[in-house]
């Protein structure tokens, strides 16, 4: 087992490792096999205010730091994630269970973020705008929030802690993360470890390894941070969203979907397979942007599902240590049964099962349904497992409105000969990202990325995440002499 697991079974806390001092520990554990990978005594209400203080403390010093210098510690980081990609690697397959392709996946986005985050130091520009009064200059800054809490999870825990702990210590601000319980070393104390390293000052950057049912909402109501950013479930965003706006916070939230892939009877049918396998089945099925819907024009229908149920079957399942593996296990058994329990309802409720994927133990193989009623609540929620519903449609009209009949709106794709009935086709979609001839699993570093409806508010990436992590400042100089009616 890789030495990350050694230990980067801590706190991080300003600057220091150290235990926590809860009253129980999380035990990390590889969801394939159910190996112990490390202990972790949780962090107490009394830590996470200890991490937030810690991070006001530095904050202002590095706010002042040449942007110069900053982008010297994003640039080390960079380095480290380069020379050190088969122990994280490992990590990822170990912790979360991710298969080689996944985290090769994986990596390759934090690069590429941690690339852009280098360009955010400098990026920060300020304005002088005119003024109707005679003699004033109106100068608007562009500065640090602040503190951010970050909260991250399971399923890219890496990237995901990496997309908002670099870019708001790269723009000035410190942090204080909470990793998933089930990830807290991808999502975590490996982050910590990379920018400690990299000559990043104490307290800057602080790891929290705790539980709500030890700290409830302290993370989310301490007063230090001026914006919590979240990714998660709508259920758990709903309510950071509520306690943030309840303490005058700023939230940015990326929350779940219920993505649709589209295949128009003008399709390469040979492609759009391929785009909606992979979208539905990368990581198991544990990705917010994956397509749980597959939509096909009934003039293709018949020969598009051949050749999907066909691809599907090839897929590998099995110890995600093996490159060859596509399918490794999920995150653990409640997710598993989870996953099952929505094949089982929706073979109850007279769905055709094409596939009918098994479960054993974390490993669950892939399933495809078709006639799935129309009315099943399983067509407008999140299932985030490998389950494709195969959902035939009568012209673009009806596949716009099975489309948008859900209440997440987060990716999407459609698949056609004519790239600008593509565009049309998306520009009906209520989403915040959908995408022409491709899959609907991207992310990249300019782009803003985020949802519509319960899939989130805010946007992260390029501009968007400097407007997330900084805030403006108008300061007025008057150079000659205001006149006051008293």
């Amino acid at each position: 087992m890789s030495s990350y697991f050694t230990g980067l079974a801590q706190q991080y806390i300003d600057g220091e490792w150290r235990p926590g001092t809860g009253s129980w520990d999380i035990i990390d554990v590889n969801p394939y096999d159910d190996e112990k990978l490390a202990s972790i005594t949780i962090a107490t209400a009394d830590e996470v205010d200890q991490a937030y203080r810690a991070a006001a403390r530095a904050q202002k010093k590095w706010a002042a730091t040449n942007p110069y210098a900053r982008r010297a510690v994003m640039e080390k980081a960079l380095r480290l994630v380069e020379e050190r990609e088969q122990e994280i690697t490992e990590v990822i397959i170990a912790e979360l269970g991710g298969t080689h392709l996944k985290a090769a996946f994986e990596l390759h986005l934090v690069k590429e973020f941690l690339r852009e985050s280098v360009h955010l130091t400098l990026r920060p520009e300020g304005k002088i705008l005119p003024s109707p009064g005679e003699g004033k200059e109106n100068r608007v800054y562009r500065v640090p929030v602040g503190v951010v809490g970050v909260i991250s999870p399971f399923n890219f825990p890496f990237l995901l802690s990496i997309k908002s702990v670099a870019p708001a210590l790269a723009l000035g601000n410190a942090v204080v993360l909470k990793p998933h319980q089930d990830t807290p070393i991808a999502g975590g104390t490996l982050v910590a470890k990379i920018f400690e390293d990299a000559g990043l000052p104490g307290g800057l950057l602080n790891i929290v390894v705790t539980d709500i049912a030890e700290i409830s909402d302290a993370f989310l109501e301490h007063p230090v941070p001026r914006v919590i950013s979240f990714t998660g479930s709508d259920q758990i965003g709903r309510h950071v969203a509520t306690v943030c706006a309840a303490n005058f916070k700023r939230s940015v939230l990326e929350l779940g979907g219920n993505s649709a892939i589209v295949v128009l009877d003008d399709a390469d049918l040979d492609y759009a397979v391929d785009a909606a396998v992979f979208s539905r089945y990368v990581h198991q099925g544990q990705v917010c942007m994956a397509a749980n819907r597959v939509l096909m024009d009934r003039s293709v229908a018949e020969e598009f599902t051949e050749k999907f149920v066909a691809k599907v079957k090839s897929l590998k399942v099995g110890d995600p240590r093996d490159p060859q593996t596509v399918i490794g296990p999920v995150i653990n058994s409640a997710q598993a049964s989870v996953v099952s329990g929505a094949v089982e309802q929706a073979m109850a409720e007279g769905a055709t099962a094409l596939v009918r994927g098994t479960t054993a133990g974390n490993l669950v193989s892939p399933s495809v349904l078709t006639d799935v009623p129309a009315d099943s609540a399983l067509l407008r929620q999140e299932v985030f497992g490998p389950v494709a519903f195969l959902i035939p449609f009568d012209g673009e009209e009806e596949a716009v409105r099975i489309v948008n009949d859900t209440p997440y709106g987060l990716s999407g794709a459609v698949h056609t000969a004519d790239i600008e009935r593509g565009v049309a086709f998306a520009k009906q979609i209520d989403t915040g990202m959908f995408h022409v001839n491709d899959g609907t699993v991207h992310d990249e570093p300019l782009v803003p990325f985020g949802g519509e409806k319960h899939s989130g508010i805010g946007r992260l990436n390029g501009e968007t995440t400097v407007d997330a992590f900084t805030t403006v400042k108008w300061i007025s100089v008057q150079h000659g002499r205001s006149g006051f009616p008293f």
